[in-house]
C-alpha cells in the first residue's frame, strides 16, 4: 500500500462586509494611514457586525463557501477542527456547534488554540488524523472575531487586527502530495508579551477586571515583533535545509499576515523573490487563526499541482513554526 499523505483537496474563505479603513481609525485613536501603512502594510481589515453573531458565524460561513466549490457531501466529513483565539463562550465547543450548523453530524470536532499559529498546529494535526488511515475527509477552520477582544482606544493593537475565516478540506494522498514536513516550536517565555489578563482561571471575570479593560488583548509590540522575525525566518530557513529545497524550489511562501514587514524579513531569508509572496494584509489586517486560509481562499487561482509551498507563522504563547506542503490539484 502507497504511503499516506494529508492534501489540500478544497478551499473556502469569508471576510464581513464592513470595512474598517485606516482614515476612520484616524478619527478614532491618535494615528495616520501614513503611520500605519509603512509600520504595518495594512490599509483596511474587515469587522462583523450585527447582535449575536460571533466567531462560529465567520467560521460556517467560510465551511459553506468550501463545501458549495467542492461539491462536498457535509455527511462524509469526519471530523471539524476549528482553530481560534475567540470561541463564541466558553466550555461549549465552537467547532461542535460549526459542524452541526453545515450538516457535518456525523463528524466530531473541537476547537484548537494556539494564537495565531493555530491553523498551522491545526494543519499538523488534521495530516495527522489522515495519514492515520482512520479518517477520510478533515474539515480544518481558522476563524476569528478578533474585534470582540479588541480595544479601540489602543492604538497599539486596533489598527492591526481584524474578523475572518478560511477553511481547507484534507483528504488522503497516495501520489506523494499535500504535507511534506514540519517544523513546529513553543516558548512560554512569550506570554506575558501578548496575552489578554483577565477572564481566565487565573483572573476571573469581575466588576474591577471590566472596569481595567483586562479583557482585551495586551501586546508588547517591540518584544512581540522581534521574536517573530527571528523565530518565522529562522524555521522557514530550516525546513527548506531539511528538505534539501533551495528558493528556486519554492513556488510560493504562505505566511502569517501580521505585519508587512515580518513577512518580508522571512522572504529575504530565503531568498524568495517578491512575486512568489502571497500577501493580503493590505485589505485584511491581522485576522488571527484566519490569516493562512485567506490567503489559500484569495490566491488559489495561482496554484499548481506539485506546486511547492512553504507556510510560516508566528504567534502568542509563543507558537510558530512551519510546514512544507505540494499543492495536489
Amino acid at each position: 500500500m502507497s504511503t499516506i499523505t494529508a492534501a489540500i483537496t478544497a478551499v473556502g474563505g469569508y471576510v464581513p462586509d464592513f470595512v474598517l479603513s485606516n482614515k476612520v481609525l484616524e478619527t478614532m485613536v491618535d494615528t495616520n494611514d501614513e503611520w500605519i501603512t509603512s509600520r504595518t502594510g495594512i490599509k483596511e481589515r474587515r469587522i462583523l457586525k450585527g447582535e449575536g453573531l460571533g466567531t462560529s458565524y465567520l467560521a460556517i460561513k467560510a465551511a459553506q463557501d468550501l463545501i458549495v466549490k467542492g461539491n462536498i457531501d457535509p455527511l462524509e466529513i469526519d471530523l471539524v477542527i476549528l482553530a481560534t483565539t475567540t470561541p463564541d463562550m466558553p466550555v461549549a465547543s465552537t467547532a461542535v456547534y460549526v459542524a452541526t450548523e453545515i450538516g457535518a453530524t456525523n463528524a466530531f470536532g473541537y476547537d484548537l488554540q494556539a494564537a495565531c499559529s493555530g491553523f498551522l498546529f491545526g494543519m499538523s494535526t488534521a495530516s495527522a488524523f489522515i495519514q492515520s488511515g482512520k479518517y477520510k475527509k478533515v474539515l480544518l477552520i481558522g476563524a476569528d472575531k478578533m474585534s470582540s477582544i479588541i480595544d479601540y482606544t489602543d492604538r497599539a493593537t486596533c489598527i492591526i487586527f481584524g474578523d475572518g475565516a478560511g477553511a481547507v478540506l484534507f483528504e488522503p494522498n497516495y501520489e506523494g502530495l499535500g504535507i511534506q514536513d514540519e517544523f513546529l516550536r513553543s516558548d512560554g517565555v512569550g506570554r506575558e508579551f501578548l496575552k489578554i489578563d483577565a477572564g481566565g482561571s487565573i483572573l476571573p471575570a469581575s466588576a474591577e477586571t471590566v472596569a481595567n479593560k483586562q479583557h482585551t488583548v495586551f501586546q508588547d509590540g517591540k518584544t512581540v515583533y522581534k521574536y517573530a522575525v527571528s523565530g518565522m525566518a529562522d524555521v522557514s530557513e530550516k525546513i527548506l535545509e531539511r528538505n534539501n529545497l533551495t528558493k528556486e524550489d519554492v513556488n510560493w511562501l504562505v505566511a502569517h499576515q501580521a505585519n508587512r514587514r515580518i513577512i518580508d524579513a522571512t522572504a529575504s531569508r530565503i531568498g524568495l523573490e517578491e512575486d512568489k509572496v502571497l500577501v493580503n494584509i493590505e485589505r485584511y489586517g491581522n485576522t488571527t487563526s484566519g490569516t493562512l486560509p485567506l490567503v489559500l481562499f484569495d490566491f488559489e487561482k495561482k496554484f499548481k499541482k506539485g506546486d511547492n509551498i512553504i507556510f510560516a507563522a508566528f504567534g502568542g504563547g509563543f507558537t510558530w513554526g512551519s510546514i512544507y506542503l505540494k499543492w495536489a490539484y
